[in-house]
């Protein structure tokens, strides 16, 4: 199973959602970088489930416990190995899925490949919780990250066809957290509210909305990454769609780049008041040729509405080869997109360290 990913450093996610435990594994951590856990656990709280009606009734503390990899708050040089143990799964909720898959799930292709032998309870590798372990990695590599000036920041961009304010074209590290101390994680309030609403509505009428999510890193050096295949659009997009219902990825204007002509969609150069080379704007969003320009990167990440929703469904029984109806059962979220904003930070934060750290050696 492919749940690991990067070059110099190797983050590995395991676990189901259901069962004792979920964890992560980072290999080639640079030695001596203190990590303060209670800035950790503040990020891990971003994404907890079972705050509000807008989520799960899933209740988890999702307080990580260290078994290796640090030594007196310090990173010393071993594999860091870290859980979250599961403390509130309700596998009775899921035994109907284990004969009928949920249409838009991954249950029926974990059937198939694992000819019938998947843990599908809560979802099992394949559950957003999953993501927990994910933000342990990331909340570490936003740490090394910041000590030299790097700042990855998100918000939530849209939801049910309700966008938020863009980010400025210099976004701040003041700014992200800014957005990071809000519940709901948005620039405009109001629409924040509209947002919730239709949440809500969803949730009321057995149903969910899917939403996007727009992610900035500011303060990289320009000449980061490779062209062709191996660029940071390609690296980042690979880690990106191992986040569970995500889509779609897009840089600067992405698809509405299509509908511009090129005297319209050029970042045109200039030298800044330092004397610095930059740009005007940053259509590009931050990235040409796969290398990066020393503007902000921008990307947005678009994702799925829930899969598990309480309405009829057309499915199937594999037991029995025939037609058959579903009612999913169980605690389940009316949008993902708001609780997955500090993962996508997460794991923008967790690819940009590893190029950082196979690129520029002398850099950390």
């Amino acid at each position: 199973m492919s749940s690991e990913f990067g070059s110099v450093l190797r983050v590995g996610v395991f676990g189901q959602s259901h069962g004792r435990a979920i964890g992560v594994t980072m290999q080639g951590l640079p030695a001596g970088e203190a990590i303060d856990v209670a800035e950790l656990e503040a990020f891990l709280e971003r994404r907890r489930p079972g705050k509000n009606a807008l989520s799960t009734a899933r209740i988890e503390p999702d307080r990580p416990v260290f078994l290796s990899g640090l030594l007196e708050g310090k990173t010393c040089g071993s594999p860091l190995c870290a859980i979250i143990e599961n403390l509130d799964a309700r596998s009775r909720d899921y035994e109907e899925l284990l004969d009928k898959p949920r249409p838009g799930h991954a249950d029926y292709a974990a059937f198939t490949k694992w000819g019938g032998e998947a843990d599908l309870r809560g979802g099992g590798h394949f559950s957003g919780r999953l993501t927990a372990p994910l933000c342990i990695a990331g909340g570490i590599a936003k740490q090394i990250l910041a000590r030299r000036g790097v700042f990855v920041g998100a918000h939530l961009f849209s939801v049910a066809g309700i966008s938020d304010e863009p980010f400025p074209a210099k976004p701040t590290s003041e700014l992200f957290s800014a957005i990071a101390e809000q519940e709901f994680p948005v620039l405009d309030g109001a629409k924040g509210k509209q947002m919730q609403a239709a949440i809500l509505a969803a949730s009321k009428d057995g149903d969910s909305v899917g939403g996007v999510i727009e992610c900035a890193a500011i303060g990289l050096p320009a000449g980061l990454g490779e062209p062709m295949f191996d660029g940071i659009e390609n690296r980042l997009s690979a880690a990106l769609f191992g986040i569970p219902a995500v889509k779609g990825v897009e840089f600067g204007e992405g698809f509405d780049a299509a509908l511009l002509r090129g005297s319209e969609h050029n970042d045109a150069y200039r030298i800044d008041e330092n004397g610095q080379v930059t740009t005007e704007t940053n259509h590009a969003g931050g990235i040409l040729g796969g290398i990066s320009t020393g503007q902000p990167i921008l990307l947005r990440v678009g994702m799925k509405p829930t899969p598990s929703i309480s309405k009829p469904q057309h499915t199937v029984s594999l037991s029995k080869m025939e037609n058959a109806e579903l009612i999913v059962k169980g605690r389940h979220d009316p949008c993902v997109a708001h609780r997955a904003v500090p993962v996508v930070e997460a794991v923008t934060a967790i690819v940009l360290l590893d190029l950082l750290l196979e690129e520029k050696q002398g850099w950390i």
